[in-house]
C-alpha cells in the first residue's frame, strides 16, 4: 500500500460521487419533466451508485490504513491529519486536491439532494377514489415517491464526513 494506492482510491471514490450527483440530478429533471414512470428506474440508478460508493468507501479506508501506519499515524487517521503528516514532496499538494475536490463534490450533492427530495414531495398523485384501477396507480406512485425519497435522503447522509476531518456537508 501506498499514498499512490490512495489517491488512486480517492479517484475512483470521487468518480462514484459525480456519478451519484448526475444519477440525482437526472432524477429531478425527470420529475421536474412530468415524467414519474421513470421514478423506479432513477431511485434504482441512484441506489446502485451508493451500494458501490460503500465498496469505495471500504477499499479508501483499506488504502488510508495502510498510509496511516506508513507515515506513524492511527489507522483511523482522517484524510486531513495525513495531508499534515505527508513527506515533504507531491503527497501534501495532491491529497489536499483530493479534500478540496470531496468537499466541493459533497457541498453539490447535498444541494441537489435536498432539491431532488423538495420535488420529490412535492409531487401531485393521481387521483383515485372509487376507481380501482386509479387507486393501485395512486398507491403504486406513492410507494416510488417513498422510495425514490428514502434512497434521495440517503445521497444526504455524511458519507466522508469523518474521513475528511471535519462536517464536509458545512462546505
Amino acid at each position: 500500500m501506498s499514498a499512490g494506492d490512495l489517491s488512486a482510491a480517492l479517484w475512483q471514490e470521487r468518480r462514484q460521487l459525480e456519478l451519484l450527483l448526475f444519477r440525482l440530478e437526472t432524477q429531478r429533471l425527470h420529475v421536474a419533466a412530468g415524467n414519474t414512470q421513470w421514478l423506479t428506474f432513477t431511485a434504482s440508478e441512484v441506489e446502485s451508485v451508493l451500494d458501490r460508493l460503500r465498496f469505495e468507501a471500504l477499499a479508501r479506508n483499506v488504502e488510508s490504513a495502510g498510509v496511516a501506519a506508513e507515515w506513524g499515524l492511527p489507522a483511523q487517521a482522517t484524510l486531513v491529519e495525513l495531508i499534515a503528516a505527508a513527506p515533504p514532496g507531491s503527497w501534501p499538494t495532491v491529497l489536499q486536491e483530493h479534500l478540496d475536490g470531496l468537499r466541493e463534490l459533497l457541498s453539490r450533492l447535498g444541494d441537489t439532494a435536498r432539491a431532488s427530495e423538495e420535488m420529490l414531495q412535492s409531487l401531485q398523485l393521481p387521483a383515485g377514489a372509487g376507481d380501482p384501477a386509479g387507486m393501485l396507480e395512486q398507491l403504486t406512485m406513492a410507494g416510488n415517491v417513498e422510495r425514490a425519497l428514502a434512497i434521495t435522503r440517503r445521497a444526504t447522509a455524511p458519507l466522508m464526513a469523518q474521513y475528511l476531518g471535519d462536517d464536509a456537508n458545512s462546505h
